[in-house]
């Protein structure tokens, strides 16, 4: 009696079967070893079409091979399945076993063997162009570049005149991977030298000769493209990439621009040459130009709202994102990802006051991108407890469950935040101070719980939290200009007050916050024309209420108390409820 299984074929078990590369790759605990690089992409991804396949009875003896093989691989073994599913391949002259061998040598990144097994899945499969785009990725990476050049003469000799330009094309995004650049770029030459009336030759040239600081060569094969097709944006956006500085290139582009205005290509290419040259209006003037003939390209949309941003019109910035997100969600096949703009959107609109609209964006955002998502998730329980809801922000953040330890610090430091807005700092200290067992030593939580600290009264412990800050993060100023801003606020140790905010000073020299305290110290230490010079500079960067009262008493100290008035009011129409106006008022005897 024959075998159960000889009524099975192997075609058919394969096909039942089948795995696929880079599932492979992820699922099998292969070895891996320190060995080329040579991954999935090394073969472009094609439309197989049918091969012609043996069809070989699928015997006990065949089964058994192949099944202990592809335990053994899923075991962790690569090398015996590996030579099991090259030998099978020869012996029943299957290519699908031949590509299983591919599979295997990929996943434990084996080069050499990778090579091997494509060149047998090619010979088994001479009409498979999946088969020959592996081998061709193969050889390139591996630098096996002499039968993979005659592969490409062939395929190129074979390609219908209309579709020859993209095989060229091809060529070169495989040719990318390289090692040997110059022995590639002569493999390039040799190929093209037939096609020297082809555009494309010479694109390709002049972009591997410029590869290879050839900068006369990749000029002279831009000109050969340009003269072919004069009015080839690829032409121009090459010659512009080979001319050798900006400002030539910015001559290339806008010479082409008059003779062809409409094309948008070219006009986006020097739109960002301008901004790269930070000449943000002229950029905004052709992002608009491109605007008018495209007004649903996202790209364009994105820039200006970007462009928007750097010169602090929200209002246009909201506008261009706004229709950002509206086009990409008319597009459900665009795979890029709107969250970024949506998280600005939701900063404009908080910005404004508008909490509600602030947080229908953030809620739109998805778990794409985990962190980003989770940062939208936490921003929108801010946005519940200033609405007046702490409980059931609290709640929203309850429920997220980051698995990252550095993102559960941060959600617990978000919830002590939300406690603080709410001026319940004693819960504040308890979820911090449980914070701080949890993750001892962060540095972040450490500087929040000496802030609390500080509000209960309990200075010294605040000084020792600041301390372990200064420790465990000794860049971070913010804990030196706490501590020092402390001492002068208390009055106390004015000279080390002066070096922990003079330290932090030099880190960071631009921050408000900081001349502010520096401002306070001078002040606290009799130095009012120092104090007073500082604390206009950091208004003028930062109109802080903080800083308007700050600049208010030492102007009073001066004896300007129409000065003082003046600026205790702009703290109070920027924030009534500020404390260190409050005070400040009270100990002075002053009213508004």
């Amino acid at each position: 009696m024959k075998n159960a299984f000889a009524i099975v074929t192997l075609s058919a078990l394969l096909s039942a079967c089948a795995i696929a590369p880079q599932k492979t790759a992820e699922s099998s605990p292969a070895p891996q070893p320190a060995t080329p690089d040579v991954a999935p992409e090394a073969a472009p991804a094609v439309v197989e079409t049918p091969e012609a396949l043996p069809n070989n009875d699928l015997t006990g003896d065949l089964l058994y091979r192949i099944t202990k093989a592809e335990l053994e691989f899923k075991q962790g073994q690569w090398q015996g399945p590996y030579i099991t599913m090259m030998a099978l391949a020869q012996q029943t002259r299957d290519p699908r076993l031949a590509r299983r061998a591919t599979e295997m040598a990929l996943a434990a990144k084996q080069g050499a063997e990778a090579l091997a097994a494509t060149r047998l899945w090619r010979g088994l499969a001479p009409e498979s162009d999946e088969a020959v785009q592996y081998f061709l990725g193969f050889a390139v990476v591996m630098d096996d570049l002499g039968e993979a050049e005659a592969i490409f003469e062939q395929r190129l000799k074979a390609a219908p005149p209309a579709s020859r330009g993209l095989a060229m094309f091809q060529m070169q995004q495989f040719l990318l991977r390289a090692k040997d650049k110059q022995a590639a770029y002569k493999l390039e030459q040799r190929v093209l030298m037939p096609y020297d009336g082809m555009l494309e030759a010479h694109l390709i040239l002049a972009q591997g000769a410029f590869a290879l600081n050839d900068v006369a060569g990749a000029r002279a094969e831009a000109e050969k493209a340009l003269a072919i097709k004069p009015d080839s944006e690829l032409a121009i956006l090459t010659t512009a990439q080979v001319a050798g500085d900006i400002d030539a290139a910015m001559k290339v582009l806008t010479g082409f621009l008059e003779k062809y205005p409409n094309a948008s290509e070219v006009r986006a290419a020097y739109a960002r040459i301008l901004v790269d040259a930070k000449q943000y209006e002229p950029a905004r003037k052709e992002f608009l130009t491109l605007l008018k003939q495209q007004p649903d390209n996202v790209a364009t949309l994105y820039a200006l709202g970007v462009m928007a941003m750097q010169t602090n019109d929200l209002p246009g910035a909201e506008q261009y994102f706004t229709r950002f997100v509206t086009v990409l969600g008319d597009r459900p096949g665009d795979e890029r990802d709107p969250s970024k703009v949506l998280m600005i959107l939701g900063q404009i609109a908080e910005q404004r006051g508008d909490l509600d609209t602030a947080y229908n964006w953030l809620e739109r955002i998805e778990g794409n991108d985990e962190k980003l998502y989770l940062a939208a998730r936490m921003k929108m329980a801010t946005l519940t407890a200033r609405k007046g809801n702490v409980d059931d922000a609290r709640k929203q953040l309850a429920e997220l469950k980051p698995a990252d330890p550095a993102d559960q610090a941060q959600l617990v430091q978000t919830d002590a935040q939300l406690l603080r807005d709410a001026g319940d700092h004693r819960a504040a200290y308890t979820v911090l101070e449980n914070a701080i067992k949890r993750f001892p030593g962060n540095p972040d939580l450490l500087y929040d719980f000496a802030l609390v600290a500080e509000k209960l009264g309990q200075v010294e412990l605040m000084e020792t939290a600041l301390r372990q800050v200064m420790i465990a993060a000794p860049d971070n100023q913010h804990a030196y200009n706490a501590l020092g801003y402390s001492l002068a606020e208390r009055n106390e140790r004015l000279p080390e007050a002066y070096a922990l905010v003079d330290k932090a000073m030099k880190m960071a020299p631009g921050d408000p916050f900081i001349m502010d305290s520096m401002g306070w110290v001078q002040f606290r230490m009799g130095n009012l024309n120092e104090a007073e010079a500082l604390l206009r500079r950091a208004y003028a960067l930062r109109n802080d209420a903080e800083i308007a009262v700050h600049l208010g008493e030492v102007l009073f100290a001066k004896g300007d108390f129409s000065g003082a008035q003046k600026m205790w009011q702009e703290a109070h129409s920027k924030d009534p409820k500020n404390d260190a106006l409050k005070s400040t008022l009270a100990r002075l005897n002053q009213s508004l």
